[in-house]
């Protein structure tokens, strides 16, 4: 899971990636309002933490253009302006959630598990398809109801395919998923080809009644046996 924090003040930025980090996400950072604009455009993440003010821009400005362009993105607004106006601005510009500063890390890592939830699991704490299911929460994978040995980056790998299944991921967003935004600068993708073989072969020893398909070319599906 990958999380874009957009924060001015240097010292918070590093203290909330640090944390993050230590809880498994792919971290990016930006420090101003053109800066965050341009990552947001070109990669995806499955959830934003959006300062409002900016040096050169206000954070409810690229809601507003989320919304314009049709975009949609998990937003969390993180602000020292905690007035009523701006926390019913940023909702109903389309942000999920509204953080005021100060905040303890550990509800800002509760509240972005509970957007996940809502968003993509339905509320459940657990993905399921075919005989196989994930929990997020603890990074686990199960097949008929026995622990799959996984290492992190296949568990990062199968985790993004599941919340987009049958769905043609093209190779280069899942390694930006996986391993970052600057993974775009990398000259091939074998790191990619050598952790996906891994992964199918334990789904495939486990008796997973799912399969990782190779679309040549463009990249990978999930579907069902």
């Amino acid at each position: 899971m990958k999380i874009l924090i957009v924060e001015d003040n240097a010292d918070l930025r590093e203290v909330i990636a640090r944390s993050l980090t230590k809880e498994r996400y792919v971290v990016e950072t930006a420090e101003d309002y053109s800066t965050a604009r341009t990552k947001a455009f070109v990669y995806e993440y499955d959830c934003i933490l959006l300062d409002i003010m900016l040096p050169d821009g206000n954070g409810l400005d690229l809601l507003r253009e989320f919304a314009k362009r049709g975009k949609h993105v998990n937003v969390i607004i993180l602000s020292a302006k905690d007035s009523i106006e701006d926390k019913v601005n940023g909702l109903e510009l389309g942000a999920d959630d509204y953080l005021p500063k100060p905040f303890h890390l550990a509800e800002l890592h509760a509240r972005i598990r509970s957007i996940m939830r809502r968003q993509k699991r339905k509320g459940e704490n657990i993905i399921k398809l075919g005989n196989v299911s994930i929990y997020p929460d603890t990074f686990s994978v199960e097949v008929n109801g026995t622990p799959l040995d996984i290492v992190r980056k296949e568990y990062d790998i199968l985790y993004y395919l599941f919340n987009r299944p049958g769905r043609l991921v093209e190779k280069q967003t899942l390694a930006e998923a996986v391993w970052g935004d600057s993974i775009d600068q990398a000259d091939n993708f074998d790191f990619i080809y050598a952790q996906m073989k891994n992964l199918r072969k334990r789904l495939t020893a486990a008796g997973a009644s799912i399969e990782i398909k190779t679309v040549y070319g463009f990249g990978y599906k999930l579907v069902e046996k």
